[in-house]
């Protein structure tokens, strides 16, 4: 599947229930299919190759090679692979080495159970249901995630941080990865606020990179898992924070970034907003500045040169900066029963901003 030039990908759920199709196909009647097929929620119907499989006496495994397409996923080219074997009442699932176990509320699923998000499970359920019904099972069986190398992986992603431990989480709402849609971030931004309000934490910090974050953490004694690893996604924690709101946010983040807020951007990323000059170069004027160091501000090469123009002349740019971003953050916020501040750093990690 290609959009805008970019071929789609398909998510852990979606190849967690392939492999979960196949394999008690195989439990029920010997062989693997190979491709196995499934529906999507929104109806497309992929097919995927088995990388593994292995059939003995009570249990079936199936694995497959996650493909991300073009988006540049920490998961893609992870080995997923379901054992099925007979057992309990319905399905139960189990996290196999390298899935990870929920250790806090907050999240989709109970505390103890494997990460296996809720509409995957109910993927699963549905594919199994079918293979039962279709090959005379009764469709009591025991489903076992695995992920190879998954504990690795999850390292570089938010799991610790939200208390799912042990690996990686099983996720996916269409089946679908699209290139560059920065979902699975933007997800993790949400469970972040979903725990940090679950743990009672009043003050959660959204942060734009490490340095940020442990200037926020010191700053306010904020424990870990009421920090939010933001990027360039301010949008994104403004909006879910003005539907389910924490009593105080901090958003902190270098001088370059926290100009785009300042001038309304909501997504920080440097392929799709820009520092504004003319804006840096007008509260330059506003705080003071000569001609000639406006036009010096107007002509700088980054926004931090422009802050170390504005220190040489004793004007506070980057509180400036810091008012502008704040007034963007309480329109997104529209009301909401959240009390901002706004922390600019420069890449020392020295604050050089507040509002």
């Amino acid at each position: 599947m290609k959009a805008t030039g970019l071929r789609y990908g398909w998510t852990t759920g979606a190849c967690a229930t392939a492999a979960a199709t196949a394999a008690y196909t195989a439990l029920l009647t010997g062989d693997f299919p190979d491709p196995v097929q499934i529906t999507l929620p929104r109806g497309q119907r992929p097919t995927f190759a088995l990388t593994r499989e292995s059939l003995r006496i009570g249990a079936a495994t199936a694995a497959i090679v996650k493909d991300a397409g073009d988006d540049p996923d920490v998961t893609h080219g992870a080995v997923i692979s379901v054992t099925v074997r007979p057992g309990g009442a319905g399905i139960t699932f189990v996290a196999g080495p390298g899935v990870g176990t929920v250790t806090k509320p907050g999240l989709p699923l109970p505390v103890g159970e494997p990460a296996i998000n809720p509409v995957p499970r109910r993927m699963i359920t549905e594919h199994l249901a079918a293979v039962a019904a279709l090959h005379g099972g009764s469709g009591d069986v025991v489903v076992e995630v695995a992920i190879e190398n998954g504990e690795e992986i999850a390292r570089k992603t938010w799991n610790p941080r939200l208390g799912i431990l042990g690996g990686l989480s099983i996720l996916g709402t269409t089946g679908i990865v699209v290139p560059y849609s920065c979902s699975a971030w933007i997800d993790s931004i949400r469970r972040g606020i979903d725990v940090a309000r679950a743990a009672g934490h009043q003050h959660v910090a959204g942060c734009t990179g490490s340095t940020s974050e442990q200037v926020a953490a010191a700053l306010y004694d904020l424990p870990a898992d009421a920090l939010l690893d933001m990027g360039d996604f301010a949008g994104a924690v403004l909006k879910y924070l003005r539907r389910h709101p924490v009593p105080r946010l901090t958003v902190a983040g270098g001088i370059g970034k926290l100009s785009k807020l300042a001038d309304g951007h909501l997504d920080l990323h440097s392929g799709r907003s820009q520092v504004n000059p003319d804006l840096l170069a007008t509260l330059t004027a506003l705080a003071g500045g000569s001609p000639a160091l406006v036009e010096q501000v107007r002509t700088a090469n980054t926004a931090l040169a422009a802050l170390h123009l504005c220190q040489a002349a004793n004007l506070p740019l980057g509180d400036l900066i810091a008012a502008r971003a704040l007034t963007t953050a309480l329109e997104v916020l529209r009301g909401a029963p959240v009390t901002v501040d706004i922390v600019v750093i420069d890449r020392a990690g020295t604050i050089v901003g507040r509002a």
